[in-house]
């Protein structure tokens, strides 16, 4: 198990996520308002403005980080998740 910070102190657990996307594309928008009112979003942007969408298995989580930033905190995570399993 990885977590990864996206921003302000929230911490995401890196096996959850299935996707990182941008939200400016019309699909992004209409899938963040589906999760508003089923009940689904975390908004972990603190007043900021959303730059990326963090889809997870159960909900989808705003931040205000860029997608690739999310990405290669990921990979840096993932890395030394290994390099723990080795020793």
């Amino acid at each position: 198990m990885a977590f990864i910070n996206i921003g302000f102190g929230n911490i995401i657990n890196t096996d959850k996520v299935v996707s990182i996307v941008t939200p400016d594309s019309a699909p992004a928008k209409r899938l963040v308002q589906r999760a508003k009112e089923e009940g689904n979003i975390i908004d972990a942007t603190q007043g900021r403005r959303t730059r990326g969408i963090i889809i997870t298995d159960q909900h989808i989580v705003l931040s205000a980080l860029l997608p690739d930033t999310i990405a290669t905190r990921s990979k840096e995570a993932a890395t030394k998740k290994k390099e723990a399993d080795v020793l």
